[in-house]
């Protein structure tokens, strides 16, 4: 055959190919859409279940080694390290957050690292659950779900690691409890100075004005209103997501049309999209403290503040702490992550930051190098070595870093973490 009408037909026919494996997946995303979300597919065990919380176990998957989203496969490490890891999700969204993909699983990544691995499920609030506040989060279900990990595990001594409102709850826990047996706290994203710049300043900004002349010249004061009649519907969550990346909101239906031959993709914009389209309701109570305390009196800032009948005093934790911000995150920017670093004492501490938006630091395909191995790395570290007796220049002196972690770091293959266990 003539080699440039062979080359014609060859074009032709892949065109034809994908022409019907567009229109399969075109038909399942229209009629079918559930077969194309693969979130929360990593077996688990429930270990408390109460009302609205709940904690999970995840079990080493029953291969020797799971796929990651580069490609690259992860072997499964069968002897687990000692400290359990509590991973601490935000409000407002499914538990689906750290079991986004089966290639793209925080849980499953976890627990094949050798981690005794367990999640807090904060559970779909109702009406009925909207005078809960940042109280009955950060001290009463935190407590509570601590407690059935340590009952569990059979140890004392765990590590936390949240995204978000995840991670300031556990910084809340910490301050309120002053708890010993944490050893080990990752923050990711996690807000702390409002006025750090960034879209999360500019709503607490918008606030402050107001408040302050409301403060002034009326009696009117948004704590004293009944908290259950100030919570945030699931829409208002889902917009607020979308707004730290509002094209993207529209570009990736138009990528959607351009790659609907491809299964892979069309799966993961399926399952992102339900991921964002089904948020939960942010109880009132919790609005209520987020927007009094945190936005317009920005209290973290100041490393105390009151919750409920309690004072946190984030400026007393002393355990080992790892603190991530993602580069172009325009809802918790850097600027306003990084100010813990300045309030905890804590003498073993740093800071890195790393690529991705509010949302892509955690779940995103970079997150699995960039954040999801150093905080493996560092915890690992951590767990091995023993407590050493602290001589007086140690005590006044803090390993605080910040950094953003080098290409090469980011683009680490598979086998180098293998190599440091």
């Amino acid at each position: 055959m003539n080699p440039l009408a062979k080359r014609v037909l060859d074009q032709g026919l892949a065109a034809n190919q994908r022409l019907a494996q567009a229109a399969g997946n075109g038909f399942d995303w229209l009629f079918r859409r559930n077969n194309l979300v693969k979130s929360g597919h990593t077996w688990f065990e429930l270990v408390y279940d109460g009302d609205p919380m709940a904690v999970r176990y995840y079990e080493l998957p029953d291969e020797d080694e799971i796929e990651l989203s580069n490609g690259d496969s992860l072997p499964i490490v069968r002897e687990q390290h000692r400290r359990p890891l509590i991973l601490v999700p935000p409000l407002g969204v499914t538990t689906e957050t750290f079991d986004l993909l089966p290639q793209r699983s925080l849980v499953k990544y976890m627990a094949a690292r050798g981690f005794k691995t367990y999640l807090i499920d904060w559970g779909k609030p109702k009406k009925q659950h909207g005078h809960l506040g940042m109280q009955d989060y950060a001290e009463h279900m935190m407590t509570q779900a601590l407690g059935e990990v340590r009952r569990h595990s059979g140890s004392e001594e765990v590590s936390l690691m949240g995204w978000c409102m995840g991670g300031l709850i556990s910084l809340l826990y910490m301050g309120i409890t002053q708890d010993p047996k944490v050893k080990n706290l990752i923050t990711v994203a996690s807000p702390i100075d409002l006025r750090g710049g960034g879209l999360a300043t500019g709503v607490a900004q918008a606030l402050n004005v107001p408040a302050q002349l409301i403060r002034r010249y009326t009696d009117f004061r948004l704590h004293l209103l009944n908290p259950s009649a100030l919570s945030a519907p699931p829409w208002l969550t889902t917009l607020a997501f979308k707004l730290t990346d509002p094209l993207s909101s529209v570009t990736t239906y138009w990528d959607l049309v351009t790659r609907l031959w491809d299964r892979e993709f069309v799966e993961s914009h399926s399952t992102t999209s339900d991921y964002l389209n089904n948020m939960l309701l942010y109880p009132g109570g919790v609005v209520q403290d987020m927007a009094v305390k945190v936005a317009v009196d920005n209290k973290l800032a100041t490393g105390e503040i009151d919750i409920g009948d309690k004072i946190a005093h984030l400026n007393h934790i002393s355990c080992s702490m790892l603190v991530f911000a993602g580069e172009t995150d325009s809802l918790v920017p850097p600027s306003i992550a990084e100010r813990i670093m300045d309030i905890v004492p804590s003498t073993d501490k740093a800071f890195y930051v790393v690529p991705g938006g509010h949302m892509g630091v955690i779940l995103g395909s970079r997150a699995q190098e960039a954040v999801w191995s150093e905080a493996a790395d560092w915890l690992i570290q951590r767990d091995r070595s023993r407590p050493r007796k602290k001589t007086a220049a140690a005590q006044g002196k803090s390993r605080t870093k910040r950094v953003v972690p080098p290409k090469k770091q980011r683009a680490r293959k598979v086998k180098n973490i293998q190599n440091r266990e």
